[in-house]
């Protein structure tokens, strides 16, 4: 019997494999303070970060294809700090019981993020933890001045490697073997080839993450660059003016993934996508998955003004499931467009190019930049009462004109040695940051202030909501968006894209420039501005829920028009004030009318009379 058992093999019971080393790869997309130094960080955040979910599929696709070799497991973890505390000594732990294998990626650290991202970098840089940092700040800063400025070099003494350009093409690849190896380099410059997306790996974030923003949506970028010239933008300056594209089969397998794990609500993160080359065979895939799939999906894009010229742009754009679109208004005077290089935008197109996002029932944000050369204060409150009057926009979000690092406007100032403001928190487009050439810092700031209560006054709310009913938009979706941007600007006192639900507060993460707050202080008011904030909110809803219930009920509610629900007419150009508020608006107008009466020539119709130039 024993001599039985002993020719037994135990090959029935399984060898236990021997257990592979791991290597931590933890990325964290940083918040930034806000005028008190604290992290500004909710329950739920608003706008999701495709930058996480673009490093978040690399590195799983790093762990997959074992780049560190068969015998290291990559295990890949994200944290977005708008809506996570990121606690230093957690990472600690996590990379120690790794063995000590590991490295910390700051990932789309923007300029106004990266006080917070070497703040976060030091403590795990003195504890001997790799640390890399990449995003607009870096890449702006390396793509157009000629010199270092001061924060990147103190990153650069803290033993901190910067990641400059795009992760895709196996970049991150070698930033993970150096890593591993102990031998990450001071800085990877890879601005000047920008890789190809298509086939590229996908954003992707799972769902617990997902789920810490308001609406369970989240992002992804269908495309990069753009092809104009803006110079208070940073795009063109990092992405490059050429569209590069992910193509629609990879646009699906994104939408498909998320729908997969309850997730129907997706922010495209293209600049302008209507500028990306793939716009039409992408719309139509995803018109394929609603309409012959009945996969139930909303989006967000952004666009410029002009994309209601583009043959079947809107119209699709509607199939598509297109709900909210951000366009980059930025002005109504001509002459600071020009001097911006904006020239894509025309102030004759406006009204056409709203009323047709109207026309598919879809809730528009414009952007509004306060600062350029020719504003006043009394310009700026001229401006917005015509665009109220005038344009039917759901949502004018306002910005500081800004000169981030990264921009042609930054480079003209560093270049001419113009005085800015050596604090990058400060450069969210929520604050001032350097001289105007008009106005004095308070009367800017002023101009600032007054701009959002003048869009956001009840009676204008009300005339946004009119709006809504008589195009067929969704009154409560409007109502929500507004109690998120005047509610963040005014309760919140942090810029909407910054905003989101139940703010946090931990009193020892304040920023280290400051002194720490002792608990008795700290805690009661820190509960009081939560009761206040909360009370302010509630009555703001009620009201825009009172107000939405007496519209819903009106049985004229279709029946609303006013002067921007109007048809676009010839006239326009001679009864609109928003063609003859500026010199450069009223050449505007005259270039339009000649182009009406050539265009009516060639068609053999009579044109309108042309301004007279002594007018």
């Amino acid at each position: 019997m024993r001599a039985a058992l002993s020719g037994f093999k135990r090959a029935a019971r399984p060898r236990r494999e021997p257990r592979r080393a791991a290597f931590q790869l933890i990325l964290i997309k940083p918040s930034h303070y806000d005028d008190e130094g604290y992290v500004i960080q909710w329950l739920r955040s608003v706008v999701p970060s495709n930058s996480l979910g673009a490093l978040y599929g690399l590195g799983q696709d790093c762990a997959r294809r074992r780049v560190l070799g068969p015998d290291i497991d990559i295990v890949v973890s994200a944290a977005d700090e708008t809506n996570s505390r990121v606690r230093i000594d957690r990472i600690l732990r996590q990379i120690r019981r790794s063995g000590g294998r590991g490295m910390v990626g700051l990932v789309g650290v923007q300029t106004n993020q990266f006080p917070r991202a070497l703040d976060i970098a030091r403590p795990l840089r003195k504890a001997g933890i790799p640390v890399c940092i990449g995003g607009f700040h870096v890449s702006g800063c390396l793509a157009m001045l000629p010199e270092r400025p001061a924060e990147i070099e103190e990153a650069l003494a803290l033993g901190i490697s910067l990641f400059a350009g795009e992760g895709e093409g196996g970049r991150l690849d070698e930033v993970l073997r150096d890593a591993c190896a102990g031998a990450l380099k001071p800085i990877y410059d890879h601005l000047k080839e920008m890789p190809d997306l298509a086939g590229a790996v996908v954003p992707f974030l799972l769902r617990h993450r997902i789920k810490r923003t308001i609406g369970l949506s989240t992002s992804f970028d269908a495309g990069r660059g753009c092809p104009f010239e803006c110079s208070f933008c940073t795009i063109i300056n990092v992405q490059g003016r050429k569209s590069r594209h992910r193509s629609p089969d990879d646009v699906a397998d994104i939408i498909r993934a998320n729908l997969a794990q309850g997730i129907k609500q997706f922010f495209i993160t293209d600049d302008n996508f209507a500028r990306n080359r793939a716009w039409e065979p992408i719309f139509d895939r995803l018109i394929e998955l609603r309409e012959r799939e009945g996969l139930a999906v909303r989006l967000t894009i952004q666009v410029d003004t002009l994309c209601h010229k583009i043959p079947r742009f809107i119209e699709k754009a509607g199939r598509a499931g297109i709900k909210r679109v951000f366009i980059g208004l930025e002005n109504i005077n001509p002459e600071s467009l020009a001097g911006a290089k904006k020239r894509q935008n025309r102030i004759t197109e406006y009204r056409a190019m709203l009323q047709a996002w109207k026309a598919i029932g879809a809730t528009t944000y414009a952007g509004y930049i306060i600062g350029f050369p020719a504003d006043s204060v009394a310009s700026v409150m001229r401006d917005i009462a015509i665009i109220k009057r005038e344009l039917p926009v759901d949502v004018l979000e306002f910005f500081y004109l800004t000169p981030l690092p990264g921009s042609a406007d930054h480079k003209a100032l560093w270049s001419a040695g113009v005085p800015m403001d050596p604090d990058m928190n400060r450069y969210d487009l929520n604050h001032v940051t350097t001289a105007h050439p008009q106005m004095s810092r308070p009367a800017w700031e002023q101009a600032y202030r007054q701009a959002w209560q003048a869009f956001f006054s009840p009676e204008h709310m009300e005339t946004v909501l009119r709006r809504a009913a008589a195009r067929g938009g969704n009154l409560g979706r409007t109502a929500q968006m507004m109690v998120w941007f005047y509610g963040s600007i005014t309760f919140e006192k942090v810029h909407p894209l910054e905003g989101g639900y139940f703010r946090l507060k931990f009193r020892r993460d304040r920023r280290p420039t400051l002194p720490r707050e002792s608990a008795w202080m700290f805690y009661p008011r820190y509960g009081a501005e939560l009761v206040v904030k909360h009370v302010r909110f509630g009555l703001l809803i009620a009201r825009l829920w009172r107000l939405r219930r007496r519209i819903k009920a009106d049985p004229t509610r279709k029946d609303y028009l006013d002067q921007a629900l109007s048809p676009v007419q010839a006239d326009d150009l001679d009864q609109l004030e928003i063609f003859a508020a500026s010199d450069a608006a009223r050449d505007a107008a005259d270039r339009k009318r000649r182009a009406v009466a050539r265009q009516q020539a060639v068609a053999g119709r009579p044109s309108p009379p042309v301004r007279a130039a002594a007018e």
